[in-house]
């Protein structure tokens, strides 16, 4: 599995950080800190998919 961020979607109210702060650190500014492309850790999918779906203007997505 990967995920991905939007690139200049984020705002900085660190939902995912909350879910999983290892999963979606946040850089020097607030923001997130996820790749534009970046593997998910295995076992790490179900939290990944609500890190996902918690940020409410949708910055990460899960990657084919």
């Amino acid at each position: 599995m990967k995920i991905g961020q939007v690139p200049d979607v984020c705002q900085g109210h660190a939902q995912c950080y909350i879910i999983d702060p290892d999963l979606f650190p946040l850089n020097d500014d607030g923001f997130s800190g996820v790749a534009a492309e970046q593997e998910v850790p295995p076992g790490e999918e179900d939290t990944t998919e609500m890190g996902v779906e918690a940020c409410p203007v949708a910055a990460l997505r899960i990657l084919p």
